[in-house]
């Protein structure tokens, strides 16, 4: 999952009550569809930051609760407002709570991850790829947290 940290950084997340939120706000169909279909009560993610210095994967978190309507899509006042599923009268959109469960002890920069060539068909290393959420493999996943050394978090 990618956050810029401006927005919303995994220090954020570690500040939150119990460490947890909800992910809102994703507006793509194709990244809806992986929290929707994919994401399963006690997956762990990966937390990246996205157009920052540095950007990298810096912790780890669990799906605490599985896809829910997304009550941001319909409050005009928030910044993930959609205004055309609201005319329509259906919230297509949907979002997961995540709990941070680990931190980094080394951030698994971006150059890093180029750099690994175990790590060369991450979607997240392709030119245009800009969806705040994204699959990565299992073997994928095993090699960051070779890389990040993970402390869990208390």
């Amino acid at each position: 999952m990618k956050s810029e940290p401006n927005v919303f950084s995994f220090e954020d997340l570690l500040k939150a009550p119990k460490k947890t939120t909800h992910w809102e706000g994703v507006r793509n169909y194709q990244a809806r569809n992986l929290m929707r279909d994919q994401f399963k009560l006690g997956d762990l993610v990966l937390f990246y930051h996205s157009n920052a210095e540095p950007t990298g994967i810096f912790g780890v978190c669990e799906v605490v609760k599985e896809a829910y309507p997304d009550s941001s899509a319909w409050d005009s006042k928030n910044k993930y407002f959609d205004s055309d599923s609201k005319k329509k009268g259906i919230n297509p959109w949907v979002m997961v709570d995540i709990k941070a469960v680990s931190r980094f002890s080394i951030p698994v920069l971006r150059d890093t991850l180029k750099d690994s060539s175990a790590l060369k068909e991450m979607l997240v290393l392709k030119k245009g790829s800009r969806l705040s959420v994204q699959p990565v493999t299992e073997s994928e996943f095993q090699h960051i947290l070779q890389l990040g050394k993970p402390i869990a978090i208390k």
